[in-house]
This record gives structure tokens, sequence and C-alpha cells, in this order.
């Protein structure tokens, strides 16, 4: 299955063309602002590296959130946008997900930390599994000032994961069974890998499913994404 993967919903924007579990190309940039001018020209890289035809695609799969609201929906409507050219599936995946997905831990409790402004995360917790993570507290949207205790209430030796340098020093310090790690940015290729099992037994669920997850109501709204002339698109 070639899944064409796209991560917009936090301070790294990534996109990955999959095939299975392997990574034929991928593009990636640093930056909160700046996704749209990024994502279609990413696309159009990463279809000539791998050497596809964008007709060779099966399905799409874009980070909902939580993160940056504009981020998110950019992806979201892009990742819309070509899905429905295609003709060909989309599905939602977390950017908490793909973090836990990805974090070196062997034994340690996750918790993965998004960054979403105001002063506040969003956090969900993590068992770590052979070959991936499950979730085992929900995502909730908390204050600096209450991540503290949630890492101090936990019974477990504990992994933090993301956004951990937008929090306030004191938030870790002097936590003895608490850790910060990698990554900080949840990235593409990770998102496809959270989605492709589910894809691979043909359970897409409805399109119409995909939508933001903010987590709190957005404080701007977006336009229409356009495909630009000139790339592998139009």
């Amino acid at each position: 299955m070639r899944i064409l993967a796209i991560e917009t919903a936090t301070g790294a924007s990534s996109v990955a063309l999959v095939e299975g579990r392997l990574v034929a190309a991928s593009a990636s940039r640093l930056g909160r602002t700046g996704h749209d001018g990024f994502l279609i020209p990413a696309i159009d890289f990463c279809f000539e590296q791998a050497a596809w035809g964008p007709e060779e695609l099966d399905m799409v799969v874009v980070d909902a959130g939580p993160g940056l609201f504009t981020g998110i929906r950019v992806g979201i409507a892009t990742g819309q946008g070509v899905a429905a050219m295609l003709g060909v599936p989309i599905m939602a995946a977390s950017s908490l997900d793909a973090l836990a997905l990805r974090a070196a831990t062997g034994r340690r409790h996750i918790w993965s930390v998004v960054d979403a402004r105001r002063r506040e995360v969003a956090v969900a917790g993590y068992r770590p599994v052979p070959g991936g993570a499950v979730m085992d507290s929900p995502p909730e949207l908390v204050g600096y000032q209450h991540i503290r205790g949630i890492l101090e209430s936990d019974p477990d030796d504990v992994l933090v994961v993301g956004d951990v340098e937008a929090l306030p020093a004191s938030a870790l310090r002097g936590l003895k069974r608490v850790k910060a790690g990698m990554p900080r940015y949840p990235s593409a290729d990770a998102l496809a890998e959270v989605v492709v099992a589910r894809a691979e037994r043909g359970d897409f669920g409805d399109p119409d499913d995909v939508r933001p997850l903010y987590m709190r109501e957005p404080d701007v709204t977006l336009g229409s994404i356009h495909l630009r002339e000139g790339g592998l698109w139009v």
C-alpha cells in the first residue's frame, strides 16, 4: 500500500511517501508558519524522488491534531484536496499517537505533549508495547502549571516526549522518575505507521470523520486551500 502522509500540526512540517512500512521519500522543515507554502512543493519533490506517479497512490493520511490551529487546517485541506482529486481514501492520525509511537523507551510510561499555545499543552499517556505504544490515558488540554501534577501522580517511571521545551523549567525539575526524551515533533512517516494496519485491512473509516482535533475553539478560520498550477497535481 502506497501512502502520502502529511504532518503540519506542530512546529515541524513534513511530508512522506510510504510503501507498507518503508519510507520511499520524505521532506521536512522547521517553523510554526508557512505550512501552505511548503506542502505542495514538498509533495511534488517526494513523488519525484520516489519516482511514483500520483495515480499510484492508494491513500492519504493527515495529522488532525492537536497542535497549531492553522497548520492543522492547512494539512487537512491539502490532504482532502489530493484525496478527492485522485479518488483515494483519506484517514486522520493524532500528533500525540505519532509521538508515542517513536518514543525511545523500553519500559517507561510515555506522556506525549503538544504545545497548544495560551500556556496550555495537549497531553496523553501511553503504555509501551512491542513495536509501538497503546494509549491508556486519553488526550486532555491542561495548563503549564498542571502538567507537573500529572507526571507526579504517575506511579511508573515516565518518559515525556514532544514539546517539552515549551514547558517552564519548573515543570520537570526535581522529578526523579521523570525523563525527557525524543522525538520533539511527530513525523509524517510515523503518521503513516499509526494507520497502516487499519488501512491494510480496508478499515478506512468515513472521510467525513477527518476533522481537526483542536481541543478548544480555534483562534482563526482559514479559507480553502487550492493546489497550485505547475506541479504534479494540476
